[in-house]
């Protein structure tokens, strides 16, 4: 299959002896400014550019800063066609992104052969990132997807919280995109995966694989003494999510999904557990999730209470704002309660 090779030259002659050299091999497409260049690629894109130092208006480094500053155009190859040879440029050159320098003027057999060479490099990376690629995804899916079990497993023993993983989950990503709308906490959810947090916690009960049935699936409320075991899933999931960790290079899922184990149940005046943190002292993941958690938990059922309907459950947490919750997530929650409504529907 032919290469399109885009030629950018303010000289007519250097245009017409490039595209006589490659016409036979290549889709050649020639252009006698940076303007110009920029004008097309967007309609084509090219496998290879061929590019001029020494132009008016914008010259070739200007360009080539231009092509790497855009994604979209940043992994296309940049050979420099240029008369002028010396350290200093060739050092921009490189510094800057480009791949190899041609002198003109040039003779065909040694524009093709480089051509041919930086193609054929270029097309073998190509492939081996995307095998690459291809295979982290594999990884990625069965980690997920082992995890998921894992979750899966601790709320089978939890006969009492059904779907509350798959609930909470999606009422994390409804509150977290409420608040980036609405700028909320914006400097530090720009910078996070939201997708990650979400399947991230999906583990923030793990620490119940060591609460006695006795007490997990109790048929009516907890002694004293019993919270203070139920209290120790948090403690005991971030150890668990420790030892995972040990095992596996996702550290950024599981530093996600520590914070939710860890802080999900933080009082925003300091009277939760497990380390008794007080507002911005809890972590910002923290906070968001212990509101979904308590809603959830408000609105399902248990052997020892009834249900409570949406709009009491959303009055509750709004009337802990500023105690259990952050008053400035629980005024989103408040905002996108149409669309959390919809979901435990």
């Amino acid at each position: 299959m032919q290469k399109t090779i885009f030629v950018v030259d303010d000289s007519e002659t250097n245009l017409s002896s490039a595209k006589e050299a490659l016409k036979e091999h290549h889709r050649v497409m020639t252009m006698p400014s940076a303007e110009k260049m920029f004008a097309l690629i967007d309609k084509r894109t090219p496998d290879l550019i061929l590019l001029d130092i020494e132009m008016p208006v914008m010259d070739g480094f200007q360009a080539l800063t231009q092509l790497k500053s855009q994604r979209k155009y940043a992994d296309i190859p940049v050979i420099f066609l240029t008369s002028m040879t010396n350290a200093d440029i060739e050092a921009r050159g490189f510094q800057l992104g480009v791949i190899d320098f041609i002198n003109k003027p040039f003779s065909a057999p040694v524009l093709l052969n480089r051509l041919k060479t930086h193609l054929e490099t270029d097309e073998t990376i190509r492939a081996r990132t995307a095998e690459l690629e291809h295979k982290t995804r594999q990884l990625q899916t069965l980690q997920n997807g082992i995890l998921s079990v894992l979750a899966g497993m601790v709320e089978d023993r939890d006969k009492t919280t059904g779907n509350h993983i798959l609930r909470t989950s999606e009422y994390l990503e409804i509150l977290i995109e409420g608040m980036k709308v609405r700028g909320v906490y914006s400097e530090e959810l720009d910078n996070l995966d939201t997708g990650l947090i979400v399947s991230s916690a999906r583990l923030h009960d793990i620490g119940k694989i060591s609460i006695p049935d006795a007490i997990l699936n109790k048929p009516n409320r907890l002694t004293d003494a019993e919270f203070e075991i139920m209290k120790t899933h948090c403690t005991f999931g971030e150890h668990v999510i420790d030892k995972i960790a040990e095992l596996t290079d996702d550290q950024e899922f599981l530093h996600y999904a520590k914070i939710f184990v860890k802080s999900h149940h933080e009082h925003w005046d300091g009277n939760g557990y497990p380390n008794g943190l007080e507002g911005h002292g809890i972590p910002l993941l923290g906070r968001i999730m212990s509101v979904v958690d308590v809603y959830d938990a408000l609105t399902s059922e248990r052997p020892y209470k009834k249900a409570m309907d949406q709009d009491q459950s959303m009055n509750i947490i709004m009337e802990n704002a500023g105690t259990k919750f952050d008053p400035l997530i629980t005024e989103v929650f408040w905002a996108v309660r149409a669309s959390i409504k919809e979901v435990r529907a």
